[in-house]
């Protein structure tokens, strides 16, 4: 029998918000399983980049990463709330160990193609991207594995890579020896039928359920990325995946009522 690792991702409304932070860690730090953290960036890359007078450029809700960009994600992302990250885990008597992907080599990107856009640095990754067998080494040093959304390419450049697409493929490249569970925390109570109705909380979502909401257009934006990374998962052998409000982890993890579950 494999044994159980949780894959959790955290975004940036929580990482925003210090007391949050301080509560989401403690209840995090309280998982006696094997575990793995990634995080997205929050709002002090663009509060940076104002106040350096470097635009900021998105295209359909997505940023381009030119190299002044790169620098800033780079240094908050990997630098400033890693470390923080890992400073308030380890203050909880969890082991944390903060990672970008180039540490390592443990994620390799490749730069985004677009036949119309050019994004910058930003980087691709998919399931063989990820160096699981020195991953599945640090966890069993009894290490907590805390991931930023930076990658490289082994060729000396960085990439800022979407942090819901991190916690994928890392959940599939574990899953060849954990039995993995995915879990995607963030500020709603899972999927929502009505995005203003926190009580309208869907339990589960199919493939065919999310292609009925998406064309019904009763997703909000934010929240498509999370569910197309969690049925990449949920169809690449990890063997649970459930969208959930970051208050309720602990709650989850101990009696798995919380959220949407995604299934086949």
């Amino acid at each position: 029998m494999k044994e159980k690792l949780f894959v959790i991702k955290i975004g940036g409304a929580l990482i925003d918000d210090e007391e949050l932070l301080s509560h989401f860690l403690e209840q995090f730090s309280e998982i006696k399983e094997k575990k793995i953290l990634v995080h997205g960036g929050g709002k002090l890359a663009t509060t940076l980049a104002d106040k350096l007078g470097i635009e900021q450029k998105l295209i359909n809700g997505r940023r381009i990463t030119d190299k002044d960009t790169l620098d800033i994600v780079a240094m908050v992302y990997a630098g400033g709330i890693n470390k923080n990250i890992v400073a308030k885990l380890q203050q909880k008597k969890c082991k944390a160990i903060g990672f970008s992907g180039a540490d390592a080599n443990l994620i390799k990107a490749k730069k985004r193609e677009h036949a119309e856009i050019d994004f910058g640095f930003v980087g691709d990754i998919e399931k063989k991207s990820v160096n699981n067998k020195l991953i599945s080494k640090l966890i069993k040093l009894e290490l907590v594995p805390v991931f930023s959304a930076i990658t490289h390419d082994k060729k000396g450049n960085l990439f800022n890579t979407n942090a819901d697409t991190i916690a994928s493929v890392i959940a599939q490249a574990l899953s060849e020896k954990y039995d993995v569970e995915l879990l995607y925390c963030f500020d709603k109570e899972g999927v929502l039928e009505d995005v203003n109705d926190p009580d309208s909380v869907i339990k589960s979502v199919s493939q065919e359920d999310f292609s009925s909401l998406n064309e019904a257009g009763k997703l909000h934006k934010g929240i498509l990325p999370k569910l197309e990374n969690a049925f990449g998962a949920i169809n690449n052998n990890v063997n649970k995946v459930f969208l959930i409000k970051e208050t309720q982890l602990k709650n989850h993890i101990e009696n798995h009522h919380a959220g949407t579950e995604i299934r086949l």
